[in-house]
């Protein structure tokens, strides 16, 4: 109908580097529109991440980390990364009902959910199930081919060159 908001549901998916990023760039606009955004990483429990320092400044941003500071093994998830990617759901779950958020993002959920951390009907469900006004951005590589059937928007980040491959590693305020 004219003049009810539906929120969106946006994917960026893809091997390339960005996505977190612009993800982030689509919260700085929501904020900037007075919204409050609420972005939960899954498989990340690392503090060094410059967004979590901005976030203390940004009035409207609330990052939760639910994840912890080392790498998941694809298909061989251990029991402490399968209850933080449910505990990080939930936290997405809560936000959801109590309505506190304009826009929630689930940063690296389409990793978690391909790496075996969640089922892909919860989150399907959780967005099915959210309040008609939120938007909501998933991120991280090989989206769920379910996830990018129901989204609204797909976007993806193609990597065509990386300066991983000659060597320079990662780098405080560039990958974290």
């Amino acid at each position: 109908m004219a003049g009810e908001r539906h929120g969106l549901v946006l994917v960026l998916t893809g091997d390339g580097k960005g996505k977190t990023t612009a993800a982030l760039g689509q919260a700085l606009r929501a904020i900037g529109h007075g919204k409050r955004v609420l972005m939960v990483q899954f498989m990340k429990g690392d503090g060094r991440y410059g967004e979590l320092r901005a976030a203390r400044h940004l009035p409207g941003l609330e990052i939760v980390q639910s994840g912890l500071p080392t790498f998941v093994k694809r298909g061989e998830p251990g029991a402490d990364d399968v209850r933080l990617a449910r505990e990080g759901l939930g936290v997405v779950a809560e936000a959801l009902a109590g309505r506190r958020y304009d826009l929630v993002i689930l940063d690296e959920v389409n990793v978690a959910i391909d790496y075996g951390l969640l089922p892909v009907d919860e989150v399907l469900a959780l967005l099915r199930a959210r309040p008609a006004e939120v938007d909501v951005v998933l991120t991280g590589r090989a989206a769920h081919p379910r996830v990018v059937e129901f989204a609204d928007t797909v976007s993806e980040v193609r990597s065509l060159k990386h300066h991983y491959e000659a060597g320079v590693p990662a780098r405080a305020g560039i990958e974290y």
